[in-house]
Formats: C-alpha cells, sequence, structure tokens
C-alpha cells in the first residue's frame, strides 16, 4: 500500500473519530465542562478565598492551568479507550486490520481522534475558566506544546489499555484505580513545595506532575520542575507508548484471537 493510500486511510478514520465526538458531544464535551465547573466553584471559589495566594498568584488562577490539563488527560484517555475496545469488541477493527492499512495508520488515527476531544474540551474548559479568573498566557509554545504531547501520551495509553481489555469493566479500572490518583497528586491543586520532603520525592515519579507544571509554566511562569526536563519525560513517553503499541498490534496481541 503506498504512501499516499496510507494517507488516505488515516485521514478516513480520523475524521470518523472526530465524527464520533463532535456527533455525541453531549456526551463527550458537555460533562467534562460541568465537572470543570465545579471544581472551580467548590475549589477556586469556595475553598480559595480561605487559602488566599498560591506562588504569587490568586489560588483560583494558579489551579486553572492543572483543571485545564485534568480535562484534556482523561477526555484525550477516556476517547480512545472506548474508541478502540469498542471496534475490537464489535470485530470491525478486524477489517482495518485484515486491510492494507499500517499499524502506524491504526495507532495514528485512533490517536488524532483522541488529541482532537482533549483539545476541544481543554478549550472549553479554559472558556469556563475565563469567567472565574483571569487567564494570562506567559509562553505559548510550551503551552501548545505541552498540552498536545500530554494528549498524545493519554491517547497512547488508552489504547494501550483498550488492547489488553477483554470486557467493558477493564476499560474503566486505570481510569478509576491509576489515572485519576495520578491526577489529584500531580500538583493540579497544589504546589508540591508544600509536602514533606519525602513527600516531594515521590511526587517526582508521577509523570503528570511533569505535565500539570510544564503546562502551568506556559500559562503563569511558575513551576516546580525544571521545564527541560519536563519535555524529556513526556517525549520518553511519548516514544515508548508509541513504540509499545506498534508491537503489539503489529503481533495482534489482544486482538487476534
Amino acid at each position: 500500500m503506498s504512501l499516499n493510500a496510507q494517507l488516505v486511510a488515516l485521514l478516513t478514520l480520523s475524521r470518523k473519530e472526530l465524527q464520533r465526538v463532535l456527533r455525541i458531544w453531549v456526551q463527550t464535551i458537555v460533562p467534562p465542562a460541568v465537572t470543570m465547573t465545579l471544581y472551580f466553584i467548590i475549589f477556586g471559589n469556595l475553598i480559595g478565598r480561605r487559602i488566599g495566594q498560591m506562588e504569587g498568584f490568586d489560588y483560583m488562577a494558579y489551579i486553572a492551568p492543572g483543571l485545564i490539563m485534568m480535562s484534556v488527560i482523561t477526555n484525550s484517555y477516556g476517547n480512545v479507550v472506548s474508541s478502540f475496545f469498542s471496534a475490537k469488541y464489535n470485530r470491525h477493527l478486524e477489517e482495518m486490520l485484515v486491510s492494507p492499512m499500517s499499524s502506524w495508520a491504526i495507532i495514528f488515527g485512533h490517536v488524532i481522534g483522541g488529541v482532537l476531544r482533549g483539545l476541544i474540551v481543554g478549550l472549553v474548559v479554559t472558556v469556563v475558566a475565563m469567567f472565574f479568573t483571569k487567564l494570562q498566557i506567559h509562553n505559548l509554545l510550551v503551552a501548545i506544546s505541552v498540552v498536545i504531547l500530554t494528549a498524545i501520551v493519554f491517547s497512547l495509553g488508552g489504547l494501550l489499555n483498550a488492547i489488553f481489555a477483554t470486557k467493558f469493566d477493564d476499560v474503566s479500572i486505570i481510569p478509576s484505580f491509576v489515572l485519576a490518583p495520578l491526577t489529584y497528586l500531580g500538583g493540579v491543586f497544589y504546589s508540591v513545595s508544600l509536602l514533606p520532603e519525602m513527600a516531594q520525592k515521590a511526587s517526582l515519579l508521577n509523570p503528570i506532575l511533569y505535565m500539570v507544571n510544564a503546562f502551568r509554566y506556559g500559562m503563569l511562569g511558575v513551576s516546580d520542575i525544571n521545564i527541560g526536563q519536563a519535555y524529556g519525560i513526556i517525549a520518553i513517553f511519548v516514544v515508548g507508548l508509541f513504540g509499545l503499541a506498534i508491537g503489539l498490534i503489529t503481533r495482534g496481541v489482544g486482538i487476534r484471537s
């Protein structure tokens, strides 16, 4: 199959994934916006008044980048894991596997869908945040690049979850028991400098901490983590997860029965 044909297949799959997100927007876009609005009201407005400032910023402004990143992470992951597992469960994924479509095109097609949903929801949450606090951009390039790379990481993570999942319950285990705790402990609502030294060192093992802080740097210009180190961690996850995904799909692990 020629490169042009592969690109056509990739664009077709990507368009199908985007249409899926937009077709059921009441399920894919509205709920995250409502959830993040509640976070802003409860944590930012009510609790934030008692906390005051953090790292020289109003608490509402400080948590806004973290909440935006949280929405990007959960929605990029959730979109791919549900879409890919549904394709596997309904057995129309097999049509792509027996076609000349390459493994990388299948992966990229689903990942693009996850990234687009993550970015759309992130943009909606950003608009919501503007009703609660004044947002600023310290470094636009850092902010945009970190959001896109993070969405890619968790889209690939959702793909891997879907590959190994054998039933619908398996799709919700990782988001509930792994992704949610790591996100809440990733510096979304606080600076890790407030933690005891031992807890600070433990937090460095959480990859989401690097992503949240890199995005916060792009927005506010403050970070608990070295930005170069954050980019390095994110790049390692992108390359590692993509390599694992393409290896599993090529061998048919969790797909071919």
